[in-house]
């Protein structure tokens, strides 16, 4: 009973600070945003065995729009820090003036190790082009990839906001290296098809589709075009980290298949979700993601989301809890 009481309290500190949040007046970089935002990751990084898909209706609302702040607050975040870092003569040599560089170092270790086990079986070799969709104005992690794994491999950035491509495009134009084998296209992927075919890796980022089904559509694209053997990596999120980021699950990967899924249990927020495109198409059915959607099947809750409220949702174990476990299906 412990175990749901903390539950319980967990959710409705959750939706206390989501009220907070909302109420600011800008989600930049400031005093009280950073503290509020603070506050939140370190209520949601504890190791916890809570089901989202089973919170009820109005508190999943809730979860949707908490993601849509941090997303739009991360991305305000990497902006003010890109422009800083351009203000550097050689803005690579500074990129632990950001407060999450470590978290980018481990994440990248962890996604070039998780991918060393699933690229290929001959030694030594490595993908020689990498597309990351989503990259952003701070595109820390196809710098710290390439910077320090893949070393002699061409990283092609897609975002579909030119400004943010243009702060990123800045930070790498100083260096000899990484400016000859790190480009950026400002396009939405739903339009990019046969140049799909080129990359041996794509790497989607965690808030492109914040809305499970955007998600799926993105990744439904993905199968369609990607060349057939590629391996596609996605950030996901587990336990309480899924009111920070959307959770990707398998049946979400229409034509690919997944061959591991990795939830850290340190600093490092996301999950790393790692599949292989199927040699042939695959028919892609969304049925399964219908029962995904706000509300859908779930019971309410008045919206104050009150501790005496949760408390009875939360009573019974079997129901409420679903214990995630690691997948490891190596071909």
């Amino acid at each position: 009973m412990g175990s749901l009481t903390e539950e319980a309290n967990l959710v409705e500190k959750v939706c206390q600070l989501y009220e907070k949040i909302s109420k600011l007046e800008t989600l930049k970089p400031s005093k009280d945003a950073d503290a509020l935002f603070t506050e939140l990751v370190r209520t949601c990084i504890p190791p916890c065995f809570i089901n989202i898909r089973t919170l009820p209706g109005n508190i999943q609302e809730t979860r949707s729009k908490l993601i849509r702040l941090c997303g739009e607050a991360e991305g305000h975040l990497e902006a003010h820090f890109s422009t800083l870092l351009a203000s550097f003569p050689n803005p690579l040599h500074h990129l632990h003036v950001f407060p999450y560089y470590n978290n980018y170092l481990k994440l990248g270790r962890l996604e070039f190790d998780i991918l060393s086990r699933h690229y290929s079986t001959e030694k030594g070799v490595v993908p020689k082009r990498v597309a990351f969709v989503g990259s952003g104005p701070l595109p820390l992690t196809s710098i710290v990839l390439a910077s320090f794994h893949l070393k002699d491999t061409y990283f092609h950035n897609y975002d579909i906001d030119h400004s943010a491509n243009s702060l990123a495009a800045s930070l790498i134009a100083p260096d000899p290296d990484l400016s000859k084998r790190m480009f950026f296209h400002s396009t939405d992927i739903m339009e990019i098809t046969d140049e799909l075919k080129e990359y041996d890796v794509v790497f989607l980022a965690a808030l492109v589709g914040m809305d499970i089904s955007d998600k799926v559509k993105v990744i439904q694209h993905l199968a369609n075009y990607m060349a057939p053997g590629a391996i596609l990596m996605l950030r996901s999120a587990h336990g309480a980290r899924a009111f920070l980021y959307p959770v990707v699950e398998p049946e979400d990967l229409q034509g690919f298949k997944v061959l591991s899924i990795f939830h850290p249990l340190d600093d490092v927020i996301n999950s790393v979700v790692i599949a292989r495109k199927y040699p042939s198409p695959t028919e892609i059915n969304n049925h399964n993601h219908r029962r995904r959607q706000l509300g859908t099947g779930s019971a309410m809750l008045p919206s104050s989301c009150k501790y005496s409220d949760l408390q009875a949702f939360f009573k019974n174990p079997l129901t409420n809890m679903n214990i995630v476990e690691d997948l490891a299906m190596d071909e």
